[in-house]
């Protein structure tokens, strides 16, 4: 549907109230590469996507709903005067996008950005005032149904509300008013900052992601940051100087330092030193970039192997007036070792025995592909890291592995099966269905497992894709036993495109589309889509269905199925199951660190399930000394670790050196879930070994 838009004028002459005498943020208007870009990833998703979907005035009005939504989840910004005035152009995107017209986009944008900007300054107003706790009222923490304010005085009580959850949260922290007030101000500043800081390619990028995942919601597209941060994710490796950094008070912080990265390696860099400029090589000029955002900060740091970049530094223990210094790093290949497989051996009591269980976390199915493609022998990929880690553990004369693939949302289709084979050897690992109802084996051709001992699986709701076509082999070949909660259920692969490929560009202008392409099914027939992997034990999760997993989209593909491929199931798993779960069941009903995980697990659900915190304080007190019973059991139990209540603080408010040490302390809690997945591989390698069937190759 094509008509004038006449009204886009409106949404560019958005008055701020008169609490707000402020600067007007600026106003970003769509460049010509972006609706070029807007318009081919059309003609690609219209094409080529395993369920097409035809761009027209219904796709339009979910785009148009999906857009404000992703800008205003808690609908706390927009009035419903906005709303009324967006849905004049509600069925008009799809005109726009093959038109190439984005002034839709970026007019609901440039409303929003004023939003922000009314909101955060009235938010600030309202600390020049004393909140009167004693009051019974509640503030709702579930607003993505609730209806939009209908005038600015309904956004002001709203709002009124929020803040006063923001000080409560504070004062209970046992923060002074004084304080109280500077961390907010600091904190609605910030804020407010941000929406001055909005470019053309972030309204871009926003737009896109709700024209994609409207379509699928696991199609997306990616501008030239979003493409460099995926491709980092899967090689697990960057070029630059080996520094974690954030963003605190206007300064790039230093977090963290990568072991063996340039920046640990020459000494001249600490935690908590801040960038105030950048220079390019050994005489380029230094731009100063306090202030600047942190993913451009990054960009600048970055760069070729090799290459020098300078940084002025203000030192972690100066003031802001503190003498500065300029250091010198050479750029280098950064290993992210974080994401990498890891090991540990764990040892499990079972009856008067002791189990050894090899427990391999694996966070990501990574691969670096321009390496494999170019031939590289030893290119890094999770497989190999994984095989090598398990000829580790067989030196170790370990009982039993368990692969944790907890919130391991995926990554390579080819790690996925490699990884299957080594604990399989030959054989049909998936099955892919094209758009064209083609159904294609995918098999692992290992002449032999590398592990052939007892095995299991840990998964969880955040187990997905690749992780579920991993753990749906290992159960249907009853080679390993499947533990822990329902995974993901996301049973669709998607390929990624280069749009400046496609259109012959010399130069990076269009970015990336990531396009479903194809489902996955399980050797046997059935598929991992919406439904997930289910567990053979399970066990509890902290995760809500409802809003989290392939059952919270609206729009995901059903379940299906199709023919078994041709495999033979090993069996080894079945017969286990009974005695597994009945001691399962004893073990975790006599453990209090179970129980007080499931105390948490009714608490954190009884608090979804209300929907409402109370801004009393009396009632918010007594809630707070429950909590901090609970949590001073665990430290007790955990020998001495005590993970922090909440304080009411945000990640950049604390000190570092706090923020850091409650992060630390989280590593070093207790992971129950784990200890009882291990015990349950324990028990399975103890009744594989009573039946003679269990075997370390």
């Amino acid at each position: 549907m094509r008509v004038q838009y006449v009204f886009l004028s409106l949404f560019l002459a958005v008055v701020p109230p008169a609490y707000a005498e402020v600067t007007a943020p600026p106003v970003l208007a769509p460049q010509e590469q972006q609706a070029e870009a807007a318009q081919l990833s059309a003609q690609f998703l219209t094409r080529y996507s395993y369920k097409t979907v035809p761009l027209d005035d219904a796709l339009s009005a979910k785009i148009m709903d999906q857009f404000i939504k992703s800008l205003d989840p808690d609908r706390a910004l927009f009035l419903q005067s906005d709303i009324d005035k967006f849905m004049a152009g509600r069925n008009d995107i799809d005109d726009a996008i093959i038109g190439k017209d984005l002034k839709i986009p970026f007019s609901i944008f440039n409303v929003y950005e004023q939003r922000v900007v009314d909101r955060m300054n009235y938010a600030r107003s309202l600390l020049k005032q004393n909140f009167d706790f004693t009051v019974q009222e509640d503030y709702s923490v579930l607003r993505d149904k609730a209806p939009w304010p209908q005038s600015e005085a309904e956004s002001n009580e709203l709002w009124r509300k929020r803040v006063k959850g923001d000080w409560l949260r504070l004062k209970l922290g046992n923060k002074t008013d004084a304080s109280i007030r500077e961390t907010l101000d600091k904190r609605y500043a910030n804020a407010l900052d941000r929406a001055y800081k909005y470019k053309s390619d972030d309204v871009f990028q926003s737009f896109m992601e709700a024209y994609t995942t409207t379509v699928d919601p696991h199609t997306d597209y990616f501008g030239a940051t979003a493409s460099a941060d995926f491709n980092i994710s899967m090689k697990l490796s960057l070029f630059g100087i080996g520094a974690v950094l954030q963003e605190r008070d206007d300064y790039t912080t230093v977090r963290e330092l990568v072991a063996g990265g340039p920046a640990q390696l020459s000494g001249k860099l600490s935690v908590g030193d801040r960038i105030t400029g950048v220079g390019q090589g050994e005489k380029g000029p230094i731009k100063e970039v306090v202030g600047t955002r942190l993913d451009e900060v990054v960009q600048m740091i970055r760069g070729a192997k090799g290459s020098v970049v300078r940084l002025d530094i203000l030192p972690a223990d100066a003031g802001a007036d503190g003498n500065h210094h300029v250091i010198s790093l050479v750029r280098d290949k950064i290993s992210l070792e974080k994401q990498a497989a890891k090991k540990t051996v764990l040892s499990v009591k079972v009856g008067e025995a002791t189990k050894k269980i090899g427990v391999i976390t694996l966070p990501a199915f990574y691969e670096d592909f321009d390496a494999r493609r170019k031939g590289d022998k030893d290119y890094r990929s999770a497989s190999r890291d994984v095989s090598k880690l398990l000829g580790e553990l067989k030196q170790d004369k370990v009982d039993g592995v368990l692969i944790d693939v907890r919130n391991n949302g995926g990554g390579s289709l080819d790690e996925a099966i490699d990884l299957t084979g080594l604990f399989i050897g030959r054989g049909p690992v998936v099955q892919q269905r094209a758009s064209d109802g083609k159904v294609a084996v995918r098999s692992s051709d290992f002449p032999a497992p590398v592990w052939t001992g007892p095995l299991g699986v840990l998964i969880n709701r955040g187990s997905a894709s690749a992780s579920e076509i991993f753990a749906a082999a290992i159960q249907d070949y009853g080679r390993g036993v499947i533990i822990g909660e329902p995974s993901f259920g996301k049973g669709t692969v998607q390929t990624v495109v280069d749009l400046d490929q496609v259109a012959h560009n010399s130069k990076p202008q269009f970015g990336e589309l990531k396009v479903t392409i194809a489902q996955f099914f399980r050797v046997n027939g059935g598929t991992t889509q919406l439904r997930g992997v289910t567990p053979d034990v399970t066990l509890p999760g902290l995760s809500d269905p409802a809003t989290f997993g392939e059952t919270s989209y609206d729009n995901a593909l059903p379940w299906a199925q199709i023919k078994p491929a041709n495999y033979k199931p090993a069996d080894n798993v079945a017969a286990l199951l009974p005695t597994l779960q009945s001691r399962h069941d004893a073990r975790v009903a006599g453990d209090p660190d179970f129980q007080r995980l499931l105390g948490d697990i009714a608490d954190l659900k009884a608090q979804r399930e209300k929907g409402v915190v109370s801004l009393n304080e009396a009632e918010r007190r007594k809630e707070k000394t429950a909590r901090e019973a609970r949590l001073k059991s665990r430290a007790q139990a955990d020998g001495g670790v005590d993970p922090a209540d909440d304080d009411g603080l945000q990640s950049n408010e604390r000190s570092l050196s706090a923020d850091l040490a409650i992060e630390n302390a989280r590593k070093n809690a207790k992971d129950v879930l784990l200890n009882e997945a291990a015990a349950i591989q324990a028990d399975a390698a103890d009744l594989l070994g009573q039946s003679g069937s269990t075997g370390k190759k």
